[in-house]
């Protein structure tokens, strides 16, 4: 699994969410802000852990999760790539319609 397909679950979504609010939460500190069952936050994690959106850190018996800011910044990095194609598209429509204006205006 990539990291989108990872994001296109909204429970893993609201997991990115609230370990960024927060900078790090225990798998107990995540699971508490769900209604869904212990072993699927676990789930829910690994699939996290396993495309590197989040780091996990072991401390004594808790398992500590925070973002892996890599792997968001390729995300963003990819994102940003999309929009410059998108806006240069968009900037030669522009153009094209101001060309076909001023025709229409003479």
């Amino acid at each position: 699994m990539d990291m989108f397909s990872a994001l296109s679950d909204p429970n893993r979504r609201k997991i990115v969410e609230l370990i960024a609010r927060n900078g790090h939460l225990s798998a107990t500190d995540i699971s508490n802000n769900f209604n869904i069952s212990a072993p699927a936050i676990s789930q829910h994690l690994k699939i996290l852990r396993e495309t590197k959106l989040v780091d996990m850190e072991k401390r004594a018996q808790q398992r500590i999760y925070t973002i892996n800011t890599t792997s968001l910044h390729e995300i963003e990095t990819w994102i940003s790539k999309i929009n410059k194609v998108w806006n240069e598209k968009f900037d030669r429509l522009s153009s094209v319609l101001e060309e076909l204006k001023r025709k229409e205006d003479k």
